[in-house]
């Protein structure tokens, strides 16, 4: 029997990456290894606290809650894990999860969600945003982000298969570490999301309130649409931002269980997404409630959406443009039956079925090269 284990950035959040994990664990119920876990995102994930092993990160103040605040201890703690009983190690990575040490004889699998996007594509973003790109503090920023994008580099070497989670990430991760991917679309769980033909008339946005998903600019593009209604899911440290410009068409509820989002998509008429995503989840799940989707027309949406028929893109991200998409999308039809067909190309069933085949076929080769 292959013995594996399953490699996870950090479990404090559930978003698509966590959602990809947890069908990881159902297709390889294995040992987990993540830098810091929250018992309550552990157990909303439905995952077994007693086979989740942390780094020693997981020991620090405020940990749980304010984890990026030891960005430059990650490397040296995902290095700490001894991970040389396993056969087989599958790392599900958008930060430092694939930096993990193994030997010439266990064969490394990386799922990439994304090359760390502070060290790469959102680098001047990341300063920006944190005020980090000028003064003495600037200058400390800049010096350890130039040291993870070594580390980061370097740790890459360190996989034997790379899998993408999209076309887009895989010409991502060509350009940052010169390596090859197999693309495989992440899970969606279309026998949850299930198809609700009847909408009512207002529009949906979900996501985690941080600046690259963009939730600032669909609340205030729905300001200047007083007549239009805004429904927005989720949580995070621009909620208050994000609060103080909403109008009174535009309601924040916050967190919500599964089971509410759900209820959400199904009825919204629209589901708005203005992020440069690496693919997206969320869009997805809207799609297999049957609900059309006005997205940012670039990165991995353009994979998940199909234009005219599961929704409409639009090319900006600005407020202007989302306002411009949001009276074309009103102008259009939609079929939630055919949006769902389309959904279920992304099914879980799919994803774990193809995963395996891949992990078969990689370990088959790297045990004849021994």
């Amino acid at each position: 029997m292959k013995r594996k284990a399953l490699i996870h950035d950090w479990l404090t959040v559930e978003g698509g990456a966590e959602k990809v994990l947890t069908s990881l664990v159902e297709l390889f119920p294995s040992d987990i290894y993540t830098l810091v876990k929250s018992p309550k995102c552990v157990e909303r994930l439905s995952l077994n606290m007693e086979h989740i092993y942390t780094s020693f990160i997981q020991k620090l103040p405020f940990a749980k809650r304010k984890y990026h605040l030891y960005l430059p201890l990650f490397p040296m703690a995902i290095e700490q894990f001894d991970l040389s009983n396993y056969d087989i190690i599958i790392s599900s990575s958008h930060s430092v999860a694939k930096g993990v040490l193994t030997h010439s004889e266990q064969l490394h699998i990386c799922y990439c969600h994304t090359p760390m996007r502070y060290a790469w594509d959102l680098y001047q973003h990341y300063l920006r945003a944190s005020k980090l790109n000028r003064g003495i503090k600037g200058v400390c920023a800049k010096t350890f982000l130039h040291y993870l994008r070594m580390w980061d580099l370097l740790s890459s070497s360190r996989v034997d298969a790379y899998i993408a989670n999209s076309r887009y990430v895989a010409r991502r991760i060509f350009k940052a570490y010169q390596r090859r991917s197999e693309v495989l679309y992440p899970p969606v769980d279309v026998n949850f999301f299930t198809l609700e033909e009847s909408k009512e008339k207002f529009y949906l946005a979900a996501s985690r309130f941080v600046p690259y998903k963009k939730i600032d600019l669909i609340v205030e593009a729905f300001g200047t649409m007083p007549d239009k209604r805004l429904i927005v899911i989720g949580d995070g440290p621009e909620k208050s931002r994000i609060k103080r410009k909403a109008k009174k068409n535009v309601e924040i509820l916050g967190y919500q269980s599964d089971e509410i989002l759900r209820n959400h998509l199904q009825r919204a008429r629209g589901f708005v997404f203005a992020a440069l995503e690496d693919f997206g989840i969320l869009p997805l799940e809207a799609q297999a409630c049957g609900t059309p989707v006005i997205a940012f027309g670039k990165g991995g949406t353009l994979e998940s959406v199909s234009e005219g028929q599961s929704g409409i893109f639009f090319r900006e991200q600005t407020v202007d443009s989302i306002v411009t998409a949001v009276h074309d999308f009103e102008k259009r039809e939609f079929d939630a039956k055919l949006i769902r067909t389309h959904a279920k190309k992304f099914r879980k069933e799919r994803f774990k079925k193809a995963f395996k085949t891949l992990v078969d076929e990689k370990y088959k080769s790297f045990m004849e090269r021994q």
